[in-house]
């Protein structure tokens, strides 16, 4: 039975998402909507890898070719594995494919260590071909071939990072139970904000504003260049039914804004943001607090707070809600042993740009911080 990989095709989209709705390992950013939505905002290439199973096929000299006289037992494209590939390639940051950036997961998924070598290597012959020695892909589960690929590989080395973790919380479909299991404390913070008068909306579209507003002047002062407006509003679009947003405000003014995608049993908060000058006001807890009474309500069971440093602060703001910590591997490919380290000299770089990027007029920063963060992958 022979193994084909291919660039995913138009007409196997609906393959690709059912494949990747039914597998165990399969998260939000295995959608091939994510595809779309990166190519419509930014304009990037973009390299879907689909392996399946050609039972009209035979391998004769390397080459795939039509078996005829082979008789199909079954579909004749199986598929047993699928790897999104985003091209970021820029004179400031280099050249990588990554599956996927700007989020937490993507990554492989296959359903035997066969499947996911085979993956791997198409990998680096696409990298070959760019001109790309690095690849980076983010997974919720370890590589069911690390040992063999590994050990098989001369040019090309694999190596794993497990420092960041996902923050996951548990919940029910009863909202004033969870409420309940928060400790006194916990429940005067996210009453606090109620007192002082800010109210929760959550809608679409149609509050990508005043979501955008509150995002990029939080990104400002984190000293982070913002995603285009463009590049939420195309998410939205693709997940119609799935995504959301989340506005905090005191009596019109957005203070705190954040958007949730649900998938399977559980809801994710890609981003979340409020405003520093009214933290006294903890909007932030009201937002929280509304995304998981939303999740309750909805009937997930479960919310995905995003990754966290454990030990940092935003492990700890997380841990506070009962979220549990989760692993992610994040694996990398190099050509070169010495890929992926970061000098200090280069470090101390990053560490001035980013102070004088929290002193940009939060308006600039709209208009040259898209330019620059299509390019960053984290």
């Amino acid at each position: 039975m022979a193994l084909k990989i291919n660039l995913l095709s138009s007409e196997d989209s609906l393959r690709w998402n059912s494949f990747s709705n039914d597998h165990k390992f399969s998260c939000l950013y295995h959608s091939e909507k994510w595809r779309d939505v990166i190519q419509t905002s930014y304009r990037i290439s973009n390299y879907y890898l689909i392996a399946y199973e050609n039972r009209k096929t035979i391998i004769e000299n390397g080459l795939y070719i039509n078996a005829k006289n082979i008789e199909n037992d079954g579909d004749d494209k199986k598929i047993v594995g699928t790897f999104p590939l985003i091209h970021i390639s820029s004179w400031l940051f280099g050249k990588n494919l990554v599956s996927i950036p700007y989020f937490d997961l993507g990554g492989i998924l296959a359903t035997d260590k066969f499947s996911e070598i085979a993956l791997l290597k198409k990998s680096i012959l696409l990298a070959e071909e760019l001109g790309v020695t690095q690849i980076e892909f983010r997974q919720n589960h370890h590589l069911l071939s690390f040992g063999d690929f590994i050990n098989g590989q001369a040019e090309w080395k694999l190596s794993i990072s497990t420092n960041k973790v996902r923050m996951i919380l548990d919940i029910s479909d009863n909202s004033e139970f969870l409420l309940k299991s928060f400790n006194s404390k916990l429940r005067s913070q996210i009453r606090k904000p109620i007192k002082e008068g800010l109210i929760a909306k959550i809608g679409g579209v149609e509050l990508i504003d005043d979501f955008y507003n509150v995002f990029a002047e939080n990104m400002r002062d984190l000293g982070s260049p913002v995603h285009s407006k463009k590049f939420i509003a195309e998410t939205l679009k693709a997940f119609p039914n799935t995504a959301n947003v989340f506005i905090v405000y005191s009596d019109r003014k957005p203070l705190a804004g954040s958007v949730t995608i649900g998938f399977k049993d559980t809801l994710s908060n890609p981003w979340a943001s409020s405003l520093r000058r009214y933290s006294h006001l903890a909007p932030n807890m009201l937002l929280y607090w509304s995304m998981l009474e939303f999740a309750c309500q909805s009937g997930y069971r479960r919310f995905d707070f995003g990754r966290s440093t454990p030990g940092e602060g935003t492990y700890k703001f997380k841990e506070q809600w009962g979220a549990k910590h989760e692993p992610l591997y994040w694996y990398r490919l190099s050509k070169n042993s010495d890929q992926g380290l970061v000098e200090q000299p280069e470090k101390d770089k990053m560490s001035k740009a980013i102070e004088y990027w929290k002193k940009l007029p939060v308006p600039l920063t709209k208009i040259i911080g898209p330019r620059i963060r299509k390019y960053i992958s984290l």
